[in-house]
């Protein structure tokens, strides 16, 4: 606990107090003068503007298309073929660098895109604004409210349903009345993780929204790498927390003091209610099937754009763009997968000890443990750089510039997945087990050994995956962070995208899919294997 601790006040309250302290200290006395007049400035509260609504958007109709989705997987009788694909869809996004639907969108909709300017006949098509920008980040960030919501829809049984049905409801009324109302904590969190998305997210907008749309995260980017003011860039950062606190505020709100129970664990009926009317399930199903079939759409085109010499010029097949990245691009792939590596196991292991103390101990400040190791992930990523960067930018902790700090920032940015899903785990756990163990002699850490970490590997095995996935294909955080020595593949892929080097870009993007999809892979047949026996064992002991 005490090397826990020591490494929560290094590399979370530490970067974070040197932040606020770099905003309301001038010359060595508190002012709250930069402050005020970062608020009062017209441009940056056009950008705080664009950043809100933009953000508000992309919440709502995100949340409402993963609704969609998850609702038409569990109650339209989607066939098993038809949700893997939809399934596979909805997962292409969530591992894929975060310029991809940008440099798709800028390939199809672009002065030279395929549909623009081949398929409409329509000249210099403007592809940069508001509009594109929307529209990328809710192609990225709805799968992450359709994850959230089908397994809620999953759980509500059908018991409800049918005796509202068998009342006399129409099946309009009954999803208005029982339904909806039942996934509200569902809705509430899922429109709160996707406006936090968009609200950090500034590598969409630096592509896509160009100078008509400014936002605060890029503001901020381009205050820090571009005038090399981070006193600036820092108190931008800052104007998110306003924003991100009162959404989570009216969402706590929104669902508090409500009943939203629906397992009981008592015996109910476990026929399929038909839920849907013919009518209303085509129309589910092809909305699916439209957004599944435009987003496949994207990855073929951006795979046809590593392929090509110059898409949309010059479409003859060639491998140029692979050499590139694999020559020019080979120290920023060695360097990825070396943090990546580093960091996987790192941070599935500070998960899964952090999600046991927490979960599974008691001692004194385990709350405010709990609380501290979710700021980071918490925070918007642009934040979080920024504070590491001020933070260990000079002594005592000079370490910018270096690998060590890189890895820091995903461990602790994204551990907590794996750290939520230990204490989930623990929840359902029986105390007895471990309290058998201890009567037969064996230590506590023997217990943890040999008994609870067989039954939390899933969790384990989960931290390690996002902790991956977010190594490869995360910048909002680390773009502060890069150095000469020590480089990023999405770091490469946005300074192709800046130089118009789309096809190079194309590639990268490529790459990391499949690297990621590659270790996903062996991570899920890992766990296959390590949990089968312990499955049989369970069975026999039963």
């Amino acid at each position: 606990m005490l090397a826990l601790w020591a490494l929560m006040l290094l590399f979370i309250i530490y970067p974070l107090g040197a932040l606020l302290l770099r905003t309301v200290f001038e010359d060595g006395s508190f002012s709250a003068a930069p402050l005020l007049a970062a608020v009062q400035n017209p441009n940056n509260l056009r950008a705080l503007r664009n950043s809100l609504v933009l953000a508000l958007m992309v919440g709502f109709a995100g949340t409402l298309v993963g609704l969609v989705f998850a609702f038409t997987v569990e109650r339209a009788g989607l066939g098993r073929r038809a949700a893997k694909l939809i399934d596979l869809a909805t997962f292409l996004p969530l591992i894929s660098p975060p310029f991809t639907t940008s440099i798709a969108f800028v390939f199809s909709f672009g002065p030279r895109g395929l549909i623009t300017y081949d398929l409409l006949g329509i000249g210099n098509a403007k592809v940069y604004g508001f509009t594109s920008t929307f529209a990328a980040e809710t192609f990225t960030y709805f799968p992450i409210a359709y994850l959230a919501l089908r397994p809620m829809i999953a759980s509500i049984g059908t018991s409800l349903e049918e005796a509202a049905f068998s009342l006399g409801g129409s099946r309009w009324h009954i999803f208005r009345t029982v339904t909806l109302p039942l996934i509200l904590p569902g809705l509430a969190n899922a429109f709160l993780l996707l406006f936090g998305c968009s609200l950090a997210d500034f590598a969409t907008p630096l592509i896509l929204s160009g100078s008509d749309f400014p936002v605060l995260p890029t503001e901020a980017y381009l205050q820090i790498t571009g005038l090399f003011d981070l006193k600036s860039g820092a108190i931008l950062s800052l104007l998110l927390l306003a924003p991100a606190g009162v959404v989570y505020y009216a969402q706590e709100r929104l669902v508090a003091g409500r009943s939203y129970v629906t397992v009981t664990g008592k015996a109910a009926a476990s026929g399929k209610l038909d839920s849907v009317s013919h009518a209303a399930r085509f129309g589910l199903i092809a909305l699916c099937l439209f957004v599944t079939v435009a987003i496949l759409y994207f990855y073929a085109l951006l795979f046809c754009a590593s392929i090509v010499m110059a898409f949309g010029a010059n479409h003859t097949l060639t491998l140029a763009h692979y050499h590139v990245i694999f020559t020019e691009g080979l120290p920023a792939i060695r360097q990825t997968l070396i943090i990546a590596l580093i960091g996987m196991p790192l941070g599935g292991l500070y998960g899964i000890v952090v999600g046991y103390l927490v979960g599974r101990t008691r001692f004194t400040g385990r709350r405010a443990m709990e609380l501290i190791s979710m700021l980071n992930y918490a925070l918007p990523g642009t934040i979080v750089g920024i504070a590491y960067l001020l933070a260990f930018n000079d002594k005592p902790f000079a370490l910018t510039g270096t690998a060590l700090i890189i890895v820091a920032c995903y461990v602790f940015r994204y551990s907590p997945t794996g750290i939520r899903t230990t204490i989930a785990l623990l929840q359902q756990i029986d105390r007895s087990m471990e309290e058998a163990s201890t009567s037969l002699g064996a230590n506590r850490f023997t217990t943890f050994r040999r008994v609870m970490l067989p039954l939390i590997l899933p969790a384990f095995f989960a931290g390690l995956g996002v902790v991956f996935i977010r190594s490869m294909t995360a910048i909002s955080a680390t773009i502060f962070l890069v150095s000469i020595d020590w480089t990023l593949i999405t770091v490469k892929i946005l300074e192709n995208m800046t130089e118009v080097a789309l096809g190079p870009a194309a590639a990268f993007s490529v790459f990391v899919i499949v690297v990621v999809l590659a270790v996903s892979g062996l991570l899920n047949g890992a766990l296959r294997y390590l949990t089968a026996p312990n499955l049989r064992v369970s069975k026999i002991g039963t």
